[in-house]
């Protein structure tokens, strides 16, 4: 069920601070007590593959989200000593050694089972008994959250695949931009370039220019 138009759930989840430190971290509450969008992106595992190239690209645009009041955080369902091992873990040997975001530690998958986006599946065998199927991971999830704890973009990719950073910020800076001005962004839109409307007239100004 997609969560975009809606609130994100008020859950509270641990999390591990890259000083070790151990963390309660509620999503909701982030945006709205601090008056902040939010980007939550979910990976499947520590220790992985394709997971570390993720969490190096987004402490790579830290910088540009802090610029558009937006915080980064990471999850999975490691445990808070599995994600402190990891952040130990030099970056040459496949570690996340120098990620300053915090990393939410979903161990009982609270917050994953209620977004839908964990790999698992009940299937029954020949008695009839329950049994269970899938990695017990989460997919690669991601959620823009704005500062009334609305999701405004979700979006979840198998696990091979990683994601383009540089499209959530696109994403925050269109959503942005519809906030101040009350215009809608056309497909491609980018920082700088023309808006529409929200009317017919404005639609076919707009295409008649591009």
């Amino acid at each position: 069920m997609s969560l975009v138009g809606k609130k994100f759930p008020n859950v509270t989840v641990d999390a591990m601070s890259e000083m070790g430190d151990d963390l309660r971290i509620n999503i909701f509450e982030e945006t709205t007590k601090n008056q902040q969008k939010v980007i939550l992106f979910w990976y499947p595992k520590d220790f992985t593959f394709v997971c570390p190239t993720e969490l190096h690209a987004f402490q790579e645009a830290l910088g540009e989200f802090e610029k558009r009041n937006t915080k980064v955080i990471g999850a999975s369902c490691d445990t808070n000593e599995v994600h402190f091992a990891w952040l130990n873990v030099s970056k040459d040997n496949g570690g996340i050694e120098g990620v300053t975001y915090p990393l939410l530690a979903d161990t009982h998958r609270q917050l994953a089972n209620t977004l839908g986006i964990v790999d698992q599946d009940f299937e029954y065998n020949e008695e009839g008994e329950e049994v269970f199927t899938g990695s017990n991971v989460t997919y690669r999830a991601t959620y823009l959250i704005d500062e009334t704890g609305k999701v405004f973009h979700e979006s979840v990719n198998d696990m091979p695949l990683g994601r383009n950073v540089k499209e959530y910020l696109r994403l925050i800076d269109a959503y942005t931009h519809v906030q101040k001005h009350g215009e809608v962004c056309p497909a491609n839109w980018e920082e700088g370039k023309d808006a529409m409307k929200a009317d017919r007239n404005s639609t076919a100004e707009y295409l008649a220019k591009n």
